[in-house]
């Protein structure tokens, strides 16, 4: 009887009656549904311009997708079997059942187990590659960008890297966006290239596509290579009578995604050959530039004929990579920077490489500022900053928050860009000054425990600079060295001892209250900007 009264009415009432008891499940849903998260989550459910909830609600719980931060649809199915059989929507039947609490249950081999099932071969990832952009400007487009230089190319500084740095949020990005704000401080020109789509490897031999260009902080487009090598042989011979080209310079931050040959062209055309290879990475060493065997154990880059190296996924793609960094080597004079001593120490025992000298600078100095707060009347706050991926350790932190969920001595907040709903923890969304957040919360201590070695590791520095404490583990490179340097937090063995240091409660010993630790100051570098031109 109500679908025949709802379908006389007329379809203005009807929409406005839709989430009256015509449809209970959309009016319970509706009480904690996120709209902003769905559409922000789903591009493609804000691009059809539907209304969210009748989405969530008709198809997106079926496809797996999560209504707000605080659920995740998958989980519960996962959690509850019979949810799942009775063709309930799983939201409601949570909102109308308690909101249990939903814990994940904990892989039966380990996280690293469930990294290694899901492992893809190298040819499966580059198979999966979106296209390349095509060509979208002109040679007379970069004449005329070009022309419009700030310093009439005297100072230009070319950089390469895998990405736009405008466009994406990261480490390296961040790097190329320091160097981007001395040059323009500097009145130089800033001109970055970077490949015409994410390639998780060197471009391979053969395979010619564009090259994105950003000029002076504006993307410009996609150009043929030798259009950008032509406009930039004609730009520097128009001004050859005004400056030789001696304050020009260039910094390689990664060759993913280029062609060595072409690199090696495009700063040829600039009257460029002596520069920078900056080591934000091990890809000069191997494919698998985090130096992760099958993406769940450090290897340290082993002879490429050794077993530890057949049986990994990226040794195929090896060979390739020392190859492509030979080629580069040979053409250019380069300079090789480091973040940290310890990432340095271990490529110049691994790399064979002719390079013309080695430079150690850090990202970022801390220099004490006065007292970090202390509140000793609450539980111990342990914080993961950044993305919740298995190669930073979020599945180290998330099973321990689910461990000790019910313990009173300890409290676990996640803060970050993206959440992992399944999380037993809290969550703050935070998108920058992650050095801000985690001293408005007063973190006691973070977690960073990554699989991979960190070259420098910004979060470390972040940590600290906030009156954290670091607590990491024995592969994590730089994060190990800068503890054990400077005594600002713990260096562990093993899982097995974080676990137990929790369980013992020696891990209070790092509270705030206890340590009564310091503020800093992040100082960071200009990168290349610092460094004296080779």
């Amino acid at each position: 009887m109500r679908r025949l009264v709802a379908a006389m009415l007329p379809p203005d009432i009807r929409r406005r009656l839709r989430r009256t008891p015509l449809h209970g499940d959309h009016a319970i849903a509706a009480r904690a549904f996120d709209r902003a998260f769905y559409l922000s989550t789903y591009a493609d459910v804000a691009a059809g311009g539907g209304d969210p909830l009748d989405h969530y609600m008709a198809h997106g719980w079926r496809e797996g997708r999560d209504p707000s931060p605080a659920f995740s649809t998958r989980v519960y199915l996962e959690m509850f079997p019979d949810v799942s059989e009775s063709g309930v929507n799983p939201f409601v039947h949570w909102l109308t059942t308690g909101r249990p609490r939903l814990r994940r249950p904990p892989p039966p081999y380990g996280f690293r187990y469930d990294v290694i099932a899901r492992l893809a071969s190298m040819d499966e990832r580059l198979d999966a590659l979106p296209p390349a952009a095509p060509a979208s400007g002109t040679a007379a487009d970069l004449d005329d960008a070009l022309a419009r230089a700030r310093s009439r190319l005297a100072g230009l500084h070319v950089t390469f890297s895998h990405d736009d740095f405008t466009a994406t949020v990261g480490g390296l990005q961040t790097a190329i966006r320091r160097e981007a704000v001395r040059l323009e401080a500097d009145g130089r020109d800033h001109l970055h290239v970077f490949p015409a789509r994410p390639w998780p490897v060197v471009r391979p031999v053969g395979v010619e596509e564009p090259l994105g260009v950003v000029w002076n902080g504006a993307f410009l487009g996609y150009f043929d290579a030798v259009d950008l090598c032509g406009a930039l042989a004609r730009a520097v011979a128009a001004t050859s009578g005004a400056e030789s080209g001696g304050s020009r310079s260039f910094a390689i931050h990664s060759l993913l995604g280029h062609d060595a040959d072409t690199v090696a062209d495009v700063l040829a055309a600039a009257g460029l050959s002596a520069g920078h290879f900056w080591l934000h990475d091990f890809a000069s060493l191997c494919a698998g530039f985090h130096l992760l065997r099958n993406d769940v154990e450090d290897c340290a880059a082993p002879p490429p004929d050794s077993p530890g190296c057949g049986v990994c996924v990226y040794s195929p793609w090896r060979a390739r990579h020392e190859a492509a960094h030979a080629r580069l080597f040979e053409r250019l004079r380069l300079t090789v920077a480091a973040p940290s001593r310890n990432a340095l120490d271990l490529w110049e025992a691994r790399a064979r490489l002719p390079h013309a000298g080695a430079v150690v600078l850090p990202h970022a100095t801390l220099t004490a500022c006065g007292p970090a707060p202390a509140d000793g009347g609450r539980p111990f706050r342990l914080a993961f900053a950044g993305l919740p991926v298995a190669h930073k350790g979020f599945p180290i932190f998330a099973e321990l928050a689910s461990r000790f969920a019910d313990d009173a001595r300890y409290e676990f907040l996640h803060l970050g860009a993206r959440r992992d709903p399944g999380a037993e923890c809290g969550f703050e969304a935070v998108t920058h000054d992650m050095s801000g957040a985690l001293a408005r919360v007063q973190a006691d201590a973070v977690l960073v425990w990554p699989l991979c070695r960190e070259t420098f590791s910004f979060v470390a520095y972040e940590a600290v600079a906030a009156g954290c404490a670091v607590v990491t583990g024995p592969d994590s490179g730089n994060v190990r060295a800068f503890v054990d340097e400077t005594g600002h937090g713990l260096s562990l063995p093993d899982e097995a001892a974080l676990r137990a240091a929790f369980e013992s409660g020696a891990i209070l010993d790092l509270a705030r209250a206890r340590r009564r630790p310091m503020l800093y100051d992040l100082r960071f570098s200009a990168l290349s900007l610092d460094l004296p031109r080779p």
